[in-house]
């Protein structure tokens, strides 16, 4: 899902309006500007809300919510490994959460309040550090106490 929106693979609105005339562009999520990849990962206010309380507390002064700035910082080396893992993770599983729900709402079931979707994916990265920390990976060690000292 990442490998796709890194290359602006996705079937957004907006390409959808560029292979068919006539189609609602507007993001179903915020329901106020076109559906691009950019806005919905994580120009959208609904996204961008969720993704400042997700990464907020490791990011701290550096955060930042649009794609190209997010894709620098991801890429980048300049962070520790524990937080850079939590980023990358973090930025994985809420890519794919709101594909998911931009795509339910698309096909017509009911929209899930942004506080759910923050709960799915805080979830999420949690399973994963855990199991994780269970498996004893090397050089992980205190990754999960890590992630839950930026909840804000």
């Amino acid at each position: 899902m990442v490998w796709l929106a890194t290359r602006n693979r996705l079937v957004t609105m907006d390409r959808v309006a560029s292979w068919s005339q006539g189609v609602d562009t507007s993001c179903v999520l915020c329901k106020n500007a076109p559906e691009t990849r950019n806005h919905l990962f994580f120009e959208c206010s609904v996204s961008s809300q969720i993704w400042k309380q997700l990464t907020q507390g490791i990011l701290q002064s550096s955060f930042v919510n649009t794609w190209d700035a997010l894709s620098s910082l991801i890429i980048g080396s300049s962070m520790g490994k524990q937080k850079r893992f939590c980023l990358r993770f973090a930025f994985q599983t809420t890519i794919y959460t709101l594909w998911r729900e931009r795509n339910n709402r698309r096909h017509g079931e009911a929209p899930a309040p942004p506080e759910v979707l923050l709960k799915l994916i805080d979830k999420a990265v949690r399973n994963k550090l855990s199991l994780m920390q269970s498996k004893r990976v090397k050089s992980f060690d205190g990754v999960l106490p890590y992630w839950f000292s930026t909840r804000l």
